[in-house]
């Protein structure tokens, strides 16, 4: 089992397989891109894999994969059968754009892995073209569809940004009207490969709420997990729900049981810190499994308590860009 130096057990990895992202969206990058890294500095998919089962071994239950865009990874489902047969993993779910996965939810749904976060910051096609800077509105919607309805946990992930998506709060609620589906409001993070800069937000979780009950006044709080980072809601009459994520303010650190790996193998223990050290080497060399869990037991005994208190330790943390450290 992880323990981190504040007591809180660390059971939930988040893995990204690629920094690479086939959409621009405003709030993650520049139009132009970014850096992206060398395909030789990327973990591999063995790598990936057995980094994954020491870390299993570890105590590590619920591994959600991230990138970028996982499904940019041509052999991304090379890593998901192999993660599909480990003992001990409990819970494998998937962060994606939607643009790439329809050739795939049927093996997905094969191999039980079942949880699909959505990241679709518009329901309007223009807006949703204005954010992302693709044509690629029919597929996404097609895909998010498909997945609903063919019994996915489907979870969408909407970044409220000030000027640009606001309109589409209402109508994207009602897409739980008829569906199982739980659509999360995001605070918007500076994390924007260095495009803008910030010290507040004006769609803060609560202005977020306060906009919902002036249309939905009987909404009403559910029960979630302690270590959950949304706080859930339901609308009475509608079949899904619907969340609000503190991802600037950062009410949910307290509870958080996360740790981070990027595409190139470092270890982030806060999303509000840079990395701790990488692991690249270290698969690439012998005694890795010692190795890896010494590093890991090192990583998690020196971790912020909060992102606040991660963020004054580190300058230049936002000058990332989400695609870069896996979300």
């Amino acid at each position: 089992m992880l323990v981190d130096n504040h007591n809180r057990k660390i059971n939930y990895l988040r893995l990204a397989v690629t920094d690479r992202c086939n959409l621009r969206c405003n709030y993650c990058m520049p139009s132009e891109g970014i850096d992206f890294v060398k395909n030789d500095k990327l973990l591999t998919i063995e790598e990936l894999s057995t980094l994954s089962e020491i870390l299993v071994g570890q105590g590590i239950d619920k591994i959600r994969i991230t990138g970028g865009e996982p499904f940019v990874r041509k052999d991304l489902m090379v890593l998901l059968r192999n993660l599909s047969k480990m003992r001990g993993l409990q819970d494998i779910s998937v962060t994606t754009n939607a643009t790439l996965i329809g050739p795939h939810i049927d093996e997905l749904k094969t191999l039980g892995i079942r949880n699909v976060n959505i990241s679709l910051d518009a329901i309007n096609k223009a807006t949703f073209e204005r954010i992302t800077r693709r044509d690629q509105y029919e597929v996404v919607h097609d895909n998010l569809m498909r997945l609903i309805t063919e019994g996915f946990n489907v979870r969408t992930n909407f970044v409220v940004l000030s000027g640009q998506n606001t309109d589409d709060i209402l109508p994207m609620l009602e897409l739980t009207k008829n569906f199982d589906v739980s659509v999360r409001f995001l605070e918007e993070m500076p994390f924007n490969g260095g495009s803008r800069n910030f010290d507040s937000i004006e769609w803060d979780f609560k202005k977020i709420l306060a906009f919902i009950r002036k249309n939905h006044p009987d909404y009403y709080k559910l029960e979630s997990p302690t270590t959950s980072t949304s706080i859930n809601y339901k609308i009475p009459g509608y079949v899904g729900s619907f969340g609000v994520i503190p991802s600037f303010s950062r009410t949910f650190c307290g509870s958080c049981n996360r740790l981070r790996i990027s595409a190139v193998g470092d270890v982030i223990t806060c999303l509000y810190a840079k990395p701790c050290m990488n692991l690249r080497s270290v698969m690439r060399s012998a005694n890795t499994t010692e190795n890896v869990q010494k590093l890991i037991l090192d990583a998690v005994g020196s971790r912020a308590k909060t992102g606040f208190e991660a963020q004054q330790k580190y300058e230049g943390v936002f000058s990332n860009s989400m695609t870069s450290i896996g979300g």
